[in-house]
């Protein structure tokens, strides 16, 4: 499971343990099987654990929590994640920084050939 799926999943659950898969789904803009997949990973893992409602009129809803080993892997992804948005946020800089530059120069191109053909 990728570290991005992980993360938001594991915040999700940490946010909102009530959402059903499908809540959980829609939120996370993915299908209802990925989130099935990744849900009996984690919990295969023991970084989640899950507890039925037995008062609750569905009875298939559940309640979804992180365990304590769930709370140092999100700690863990969480920094992972982190650490590929700040790589892709320099990358990006970067890119920006060259494209000025290229936008700059065309500019000036243009500048001397108008003032240089009259």
């Amino acid at each position: 499971m990728q570290d991005e799926i992980a993360y938001k999943l594991l915040k999700l659950i940490e946010a909102e343990p009530h959402l059903s898969q499908r809540d959980i789904a829609q939120k996370m803009g993915v299908s209802l099987g990925k989130v099935n997949y990744c849900l009996k990973s984690l919990i295969d893992k023991g970084y989640i654990k899950f507890q039925n409602f037995y008062s609750n009129k569905k009875k298939s809803a559940y309640i979804y929590f992180l365990t304590p080993h769930g709370i140092e892997e999100k700690a863990a992804v969480t920094f992972r994640f982190l650490q590929r948005k700040i790589k892709e946020y320099e990358d990006i800089k970067v890119e920006i920084e060259s494209l000025k530059n290229e936008a700059a120069l065309s500019k000036e191109i243009r500048a001397k050939k108008i003032g240089g053909g009259r």
